[in-house]
């Protein structure tokens, strides 16, 4: 079930302590200077380049990519636990007077994604030294087929990674070569320029035929699939963001792109068998629990090829694994764990899991829905509607803040019974790898594209509300009309929940996602009345960015200078 590309233990990274603003160090006892020679050389190397990309998850940043995303949207709340500090409040509220010490709180993740994108630049500055050929495994007809796929792969990963710093910072130090050289901030044009011209290379020169086999056998490698679907990602972002048109890209470019996909045939959208399609892709959606100490079954979640008549939706994934410990192996989705329960326990919770508590769900989430759309149950976990009420007593509520009775479905940790209590799958079965551990051990894959998203793209960037509508049918829902408000609600309701709607706000317009973010709502904290106000003021100030680390800032001797706002 978990076939992941990069569970060999080669090219691992270390993120380093010392005083350099990049901390990137490589583990490795070979000179990355003369290391590349070899096809074996270049393969290893390319494992190290998506290790280097997961462990922007696996290495525990908190919060993660993923958590920003979701807390500073209108769908989520900070949250964690009501003793904890109030660093989530800070991202949440864009209000550093939540936790005024709190001026490091995504050191950790710049760190990670300064690994992974030196990982990357190792490959390609060393590609002229390695002695290519023909490869069935990069289908790949001559060595240059093969260097040119390879290539493309790592500057895939490398674009991806860029691409989330520049929207989290805006001006971060852009690096093409392996170097921990210290130099002053890009301007975000400068970015962009080599996101866009990274993801074309991928896009026209990495060469697997993606159908649903292949995928079953190398999920969670970069296709030129992938590499066209967020290069439509990547524009509709930097035109509505910034309002311009990039340099070298036009929109015919980004559509036929995406066209190339939806005329491909090896994707589609995941259609219903025992439950709806849409639950079908989540697997809290559908599991179920077998009996005392048995285990989950969840054969209707799709997964990989799980039934012969399944299309793939997955374009690109970010795989993970159970095999994570303490002793270096770093395989597990650790942003995974904060999402879940905080301190629950009781069997009625099944099969949620236990976590941290961050991320609780805004109650206005549940109503943006249609009636009748097969989307909100399989997206927000609803305490009271699915009579789970028992889970959160008086001494889980106590230690939670922020509760809402909701919260995420589609990434969430889970349990089964054994004995009559919610014990962590992940601890739970004995006969797994790693370290089970219901911290560090969550596998479940992040989704970073499907193509459900193909077509919502698609359906905006030509004004043809064709495309929409076949993802409003697979919801259960009607027809609608094309308009850019109609595009921007049904993107909401698709993707609740995925990390996308933050950035899908902002692209309309700073003014546009404060107001939409902004708002005052009652909760419980330590099961005592309490209320969330975000200030539009706050988003509008910061355009939405985020504070750099001030440690990064330190330790670059000032070159670096703070995001205005903070």
């Amino acid at each position: 079930m978990k076939k992941i590309i990069s569970n060999i233990a080669i090219v691992l990274l270390a993120i380093s302590g010392t005083a350099c603003s990049l901390d990137t160090e490589s583990m490795s006892s070979i000179d990355s200077q003369t290391y590349y020679k070899t096809m074996a050389d270049a393969k290893a190397a390319l494992v190290g380049c998506y290790d280097g990309y997961r462990r922007t998850a696996s290495g525990g940043p908190s919060p993660s990519f993923f958590e920003a995303s979701e807390i500073m949207g209108d769908d989520c709340f900070g949250a964690t636990g009501n003793g904890d500090g109030r660093g989530y409040q800070v991202v949440d509220r864009f209000d550093q007077s939540q936790s005024p010490a709190d001026m490091n709180l995504f050191e950790t993740l710049w760190k990670l994604y300064y690994a992974g994108i030196f990982n990357a630049n190792s490959l390609i500055v060393q590609l002229d030294n390695i002695a290519w050929e023909a490869s069935p495994e990069f289908n790949t007809s001559s060595p240059e087929e093969t260097r040119a796929a390879v290539e493309g792969e790592a500057r895939f990963l490398r674009a991806v990674q860029y691409f989330d710093l520049v929207r989290l910072f805006e001006r971060v130090p852009l690096l093409t070569e392996p170097s921990k050289e210290i130099v002053p901030q890009a301007e975000a044009d400068a970015t962009y320029s080599l996101i866009f011209a990274d993801l074309k290379f991928a896009a026209e020169n990495i060469k697997y035929n993606p159908t649903k086999e292949w995928h079953a056998a190398n999920d969670g490698r970069a296709t030129a699939e992938a590499a066209k679907a967020m290069l439509a990602r990547v524009y509709l972002y930097y035109t509505g963001y910034y309002g311009k048109q990039p340099a070298d890209l036009t929109k015919d470019d980004v559509i036929t792109g995406l066209e190339d996909i939806v005329n491909g045939g090896n994707y589609g959208l995941v259609q219903a068998s025992e439950n709806n399609g849409f639950s079908r892709m989540w697997r809290a959606a559908v599991a179920t629990d077998k009996g005392d100490g048995q285990g989950l079954d969840y054969h209707d979640w799709v997964g990989i090829g799980c039934k012969e008549s399944d299309v793939n939706e997955y374009v690109f994934t970010m795989k993970f694994n159970y095999t994570q410990n303490y002793n270096g192996v770093s395989t597990g989705n650790r942003w995974l764990v904060m999402v879940g329960l905080r301190g629950i326990s009781n069997v009625c919770a099944v099969p949620y899991g236990k976590g941290w508590g961050a991320c609780t769900v805004n109650p206005d989430a549940w109503n943006v829905f249609e009636a009748g759309d097969a989307r909100q149950a399989s997206t927000i976990i609803d305490i009271a509607g699915e009579g789970r009420q028992e889970m959160f007593g008086e001494v889980e509520l106590a230690d939670q803040r922020e509760y809402t009775g909701y919260n995420l479905k589609k990434y969430i940790p889970l349990s089964y019974n054994v004995g009559g209590q919610a014990v962590p799958e992940v601890q739970a079965e004995s006969t797994w790898e790693g370290g089970h551990d219901f911290q560090i051990s969550q596998y479940q894959d992040f989704v970073v594209m499907r193509y459900a998203d193909v077509l919502l793209m698609l359906s905006e960037l030509k004004g043809d509300a064709s495309y929409m509508n076949q993802v409003r049918q697979r919801a259960g829902l009607g027809d609608v009309a094309y308009s850019q408000e109609a595009i921007v609600a049904e993107r909401h309701r698709e993707f609740m929940g995925e990390g996308l709607r933050y950035w899908d706000l902002l692209r309309q317009g700073v003014d546009y996602a404060a107001k939409e973010i902004a708002g005052t709502w009652n909760v419980l904290s330590g099961n005592q009345k309490d209320v969330v106000t975000i200030d539009a003021q706050n988003i509008i100030s910061k355009r939405g960015l985020c504070r750099i680390p001030d440690n990064q800032i330190t330790l670059s001797g000032n070159v670096y200078t703070q995001n205005p706002g903070w």
